[in-house]
């Protein structure tokens, strides 16, 4: 069955606008149910979410189907996403949900499923709960809801126990108003870290606005110009994180996943397409194999199953360590790089110059049909021939999973040919949209 509604990440939109209106966010809490209801006498499902100001709008109308359904509710309130994931499995929930856009600005807003165990919800299970948006659900049994107090400790205690010493280290912290804007700093203090955060007072509108894993600058100038350790960005539903070394330049997923590789001894690393050269060359010269897979952490930890792997992950800092939980967690793979560069002794600075990154940039290219242009006959003949440029690089055009935008990667061994050669390509798509 073919899905519509839903993506790569969930169901992602602008909040109030089709399809995340009120009225749709109703029916596919009753889609949801009447599935949910087909595989559990009982069944429970918890809901969390960031910090927009569309989330209460939101969270209400998919508790108010979910329970007409008789599915119990249990509201965890702001929680980063894999928070809501962990929760899943370690509550034995039959399902678990977190209405967010991720990175994305306050306007947009989403809503992802998690079923039990705290894995993504299938391909084929989002397109059964689509088949039923449009058929009439009567109430049911209409069941309780409950707000769970001890979410966000639980969810805590778990990070803590994960998480190696930290005493001694000054670390500035950027939690992008979103999710994890008083979970993280705790977290890191209760390791022992002197914590200085910013971007942790979300008002609504804020967050990801000029800061966060997609956003760094403010925490780079931050950490060069002040007497800190390291940085560490998380994005809005605090699933990526990015760091920054004494420096202020940045590890992102392909240096944690250089680092957690190395010093863990992982025979595979499991990317994506958007994978720099430089990780893939560093890893084959350390012996460790590597793959790439579609952009999106789904992908990713498909193929992580499939061929028994533990670590592998994206550039934007959504990284996955299959042998602690089956979706990315910012604050754990922070915990977890950090523990690797302790365990080297060598520090963060040390790991950034051992992996020199190829020029790498990203185009995004607005669009209003994704389809025609990557279905377009000649697109195949530009890409070749923007390859040809690069002299040894590499070129990627996709379409987004969230947004009305086709994305061109270009990379390749210098940068001005990397540029040249996306702007070329990104020319002759937008002419072929007029």
């Amino acid at each position: 069955m073919k899905r519509r509604y839903f993506g790569t990440d969930g169901i992602r939109g602008e909040a109030g606008r089709e399809p995340l209106t009120p009225e749709f966010v109703l029916r596919l809490g009753q889609a949801a149910g009447r599935y949910f209801r087909a595989l559990s006498e009982r069944p429970v499902v918890l809901i969390g979410k960031d910090t927009r100001e569309s989330g209460d709008l939101l969270e209400a109308a998919l508790a108010a189907g979910l329970l007409s359904q008789g599915v119990a509710v249990e509201h965890l309130g702001i929680l980063p996403t894999p928070g809501v994931a962990f929760l899943t499995a370690e509550l034995a929930a039959d399902a678990g949900v977190v209405i967010s856009a991720s990175h994305n600005p306050y306007q947009d807003n989403g809503i992802k499923f998690f079923g039990p165990g705290g894995t993504k919800l299938s391909d084929e299970a989002e397109a059964r709960i689509e088949a039923g948006l449009d058929a009439p659900h009567p109430t049911q049994r209409i069941a309780t809801v409950r707000n769970h107090q001890e979410a966000e400790r639980i969810y805590m205690d778990r990070l803590i126990r994960l998480g190696p010493r930290l005493d001694g280290l000054r670390i500035a912290m950027d939690t992008a108003n979103g999710a994890t804007y008083r979970v993280a700093p705790r977290v890191f203090q209760r390791l022992g870290a002197e914590v200085f955060a910013v971007f942790t007072t979300p008002d609504g509108r804020n967050i990801n606005k000029g800061c966060g894993s997609t956003q760094p600058a403010t925490l780079q100038r931050l950490v060069q110009g002040g007497d800190f350790d390291l940085g560490v960005a998380f994005d809005g539903d605090g699933d990526r994180v990015v760091l920054s070394d004494r420096r202020g330049r940045l590890a992102h997923g392909d240096h944690m996943l250089y680092i957690n590789a190395l010093v863990r001894g992982e025979p595979l690393v499991v990317g994506t397409l958007m994978s720099n050269l430089g990780l893939e060359r560093a890893l084959a010269k350390a012996g460790v194999a590597f793959v790439r897979t579609p952009v999106g952490d789904r992908y990713v930890y498909e193929e992580l199953v499939r061929r028994g792997g533990r670590l592998g992950g994206e550039q934007s800092g959504h990284v996955l360590f299959l042998d602690h939980l089956p979706t990315g967690d910012g604050i754990q793979t922070a915990l977890l790089t950090l523990a690797a560069v302790l365990d080297s002794g060598r520090p963060l600075e040390a790991w950034v110059d051992e992996l020199p990154m190829y020029p790498q940039t990203l185009v995004n290219v607005p669009v209003s049909d994704k389809r025609r242009i990557m279905q377009h006959p000649e697109l195949e003949g530009w890409i070749a021939q923007a390859e040809a440029m690069l002299n040894g690089g590499r070129i990627n055009v996709r379409p987004s999973g969230t947004e009305p935008l086709v994305r061109i990667m270009a990379e390749g061994p210098e940068e001005r040919a990397v540029h040249e050669a996306a702007a070329w390509l990104r020319e002759q798509i937008e002419t072929a949209l007029e």
